[in-house]
């Protein structure tokens, strides 16, 4: 009995032995299987085109850089995916749609321009003889005049010698008719007429002061002489234009040329009278690029016997246009949809799935066509992408570490806000903290940015004085000092701050032009203001004090703050309505 006990005990322990032995061997050769599995099945991608997947490292086909690691977290999302809650998504206001392409659609490129005198029908009266002007006929700007219309006297020297030359001539007009003749001759080259020579010769005395007819009917447009001047023979004394057709000129980028051709109609509003349109054609398109503003000059002609349209006034035109820029079919996404960075232009792709999980995709884009961009690369037939609260989601991207319009690279962004880990609950951006963390940068950055600040004070100005078409001229020329400013000069913070701020400014002014009320540009003025007073805190490129000034009846009793040169609250929110409502809350420089 007991030598069987001894057996069974050396059985358990052989038991106990074996399984520590293979069943390590085993779980070891399940790990080195698993790793070998996780080695191969490791993919490579590009930290600007999240679309490049490689199974080994080594650069990019695209921009050149250095692939890394397609890592994919604990719940299973690639590396710069991250998910928002559905709660999430409806406090914000987030809003989705599947794109499709546009197929052989109608789309409307809309261009902004003024109203400018036809030059063809102006013309320049001249002085067609030296001397002094005794009477000028001729009292403002905006005066009508008629061909043939009296202009001016003027006592003329010269023409004073002329006449006893003739009547010297007149008597021996028997003996010497060429010598008649030529004197003759010599007084018609000076636009006397035979009348007025005629009364010459019979009236047998000098005239000494001599008219000035109007050669052409218009409007004079400009006054170059006043009554007592000495003018030279053809010297300009008025402008005149006949405003009977006048131009209407656009400004076109270059993106832009391609859908727009000679001949294209044109549908024409005026922001004084948005409800009425003219249609016209597509006359000229300048073959000279304007180097500053990256714009060509495209040009309509129109009827204005009426007297309605007045040179300086603000135009819209919109050209239908069947996708003339593609010989395919072309996807269109509204511009809600983009975000910009400087060249780069970046959507939010929405990934199907139980919870929404959404990725940063970078875009090329092509036309505007109406409210929508053409997209030539980035983006697929039947992607689902954010169209409405694309701010809110950049910014869950930025909290949650992922590749973000502002960090194209990922990682944890510090931005000055507390947070406090929540979303973001407005799909509007969000005023900026006013901070004392400084930024360096160069003197060429500080230099760069000069003409911001000064077209920034011109706005301020102008919708303090209640100017709408002042206000919407600068917002447009603020938009294109951004274009202007080279983005290289920015480095590292500063460049990933500098983006951010003039991202914000952008997409407040984009729409300026097409605005049709002071208050809409008021409105956008707060976000640009709020930009400019977070770039003057971090950047301080303004050699001069600036007061920071708050109205807190602004934004619905919300309260908006401005930069000024003054110390005098001038508020640009309300105008001459309430001019001095504010105070100064600092100052910077």
């Amino acid at each position: 009995m007991k030598k069987y006990i001894i057996y069974i005990g050396i059985l358990v322990i052989g038991l106990l032995l074996g399984s520590i032995l293979f069943g390590n061997s085993s779980s070891s050769s399940e790990n080195h299987d698993h790793e070998l599995t996780e080695i191969k099945s490791e993919q490579w991608t590009c930290s600007m085109h999240p679309q490049i997947l490689q199974s080994e490292p080594g650069t990019c086909p695209i921009c050149g850089m250095d692939l890394i690691p397609a890592s994919t977290s604990k719940d299973g999302l690639a590396l710069n995916q991250f998910k928002m809650t559905t709660k999430a998504m409806a406090l914000a206001n987030i809003e989705t749609a599947v794109i499709g392409k546009k197929v052989n659609g109608i789309g409307g490129l809309v261009l902004s321009g003024k109203i400018r005198e036809n030059e063809k029908s102006m013309a320049i009266q001249t002085a067609h003889f030296g001397g002094r002007i005794e009477k000028l006929y001729i009292n403002s700007v905006g005066e009508k005049v008629s061909n043939g219309q009296l202009l001016a006297l003027i006592y003329s020297p010269e023409l004073v010698t002329a006449q006893s030359e003739l009547l010297t001539a007149l008597s021996v007009k028997n003996t010497q008719p060429d010598l008649y003749l030529a004197v003759r001759n010599k007084l018609k080259l000076w636009k006397l007429s035979e009348n007025q020579i005629n009364k010459i010769e019979t009236s047998k005395k000098l005239i000494t002061n001599f008219p000035v007819y109007a050669n052409v009917s218009g409007i004079v447009t400009m006054k170059m002489v006043e009554q007592g001047n000495h003018v030279k023979e053809g010297a300009p004394l008025l402008k005149i234009a006949n405003l009977n057709t006048v131009w209407a000129e656009f400004d076109a980028y270059e993106k832009q040329l391609s859908a727009i051709k000679k001949g294209d109609e044109i549908i024409i509003t005026t922001n004084a009278n948005p409800s009425k349109s003219m249609i016209s054609k597509v006359s000229f398109i300048d073959p000279i690029l304007n180097t500053t503003t990256r714009t060509v000059t495209v040009r309509a002609q129109l009827n204005n016997k009426n007297g309605n349209l007045k040179p300086g006034m603000f135009v819209n035109g919109e050209i239908k246009t069947l996708n003339k820029s593609s010989k395919n079919d072309v996807i269109t996404i509204p511009k809600t949809a983009v975000l910009w960075t400087g060249k780069r232009s970046v959507v939010y792709l929405k990934i199907h799935g139980e919870q929404p999980v959404f990725e940063m995709r970078e875009v090329t884009l092509g036309n505007v066509v109406g409210d929508s961009y053409e997209i030539l690369n980035g983006l697929l037939e039947n992607d689902e992408i954010v169209v409405n609260g694309t701010f809110t989601v950049d910014a869950a991207a930025q909290l949650k570490g992922k590749k973000s319009m502002m960090n194209k690279a990922g990682g944890t962004v510090m931005t000055g806000h507390d947070h406090g880990g929540s979303q973001p609950t407005t799909s509007q951006p969000q005023k900026e903290n006013i901070t004392n963390t400084s930024i360096s940068i160069t003197d060429n950055g500080k230099k760069a940015l000069l003409p911001l600040y000064e077209e920034y004070l011109v706005m301020k100005d102008a919708l303090t004085q209640d100017k709408f078409g002042a206000a919407q001229k600068s917002g447009s020329s603020i938009l294109k000092i951004l274009e202007n400013i080279d983005m290289s000069i920015f480095k590292g913070a500063s460049h990933d701050f500098w983006m951010k701020q003039s991202n914000i400014i952008k997409n407040a002014l984009e729409h300026v032009m097409h605005y049709k009320k002071i208050e809409e540009i008021r409105n956008s003025f707060q976000q640009v203001s709020n930009a400019m007073i977070s770039l003057t805190s971090s950047f301080k490129p303004f050699d001069k004090l600036l007061y920071v000034q708050h109205c807190p009846m602004a934004d619905n009793n919300k309260g908006a703050d401005w930069l000024s040169l003054s110390k005098e609250i001038k508020n640009p929110y309300f105008g001459n309505a309430m001019l001095s409502c504010g105070e100064v809350i600092s100052t910077m420089q």
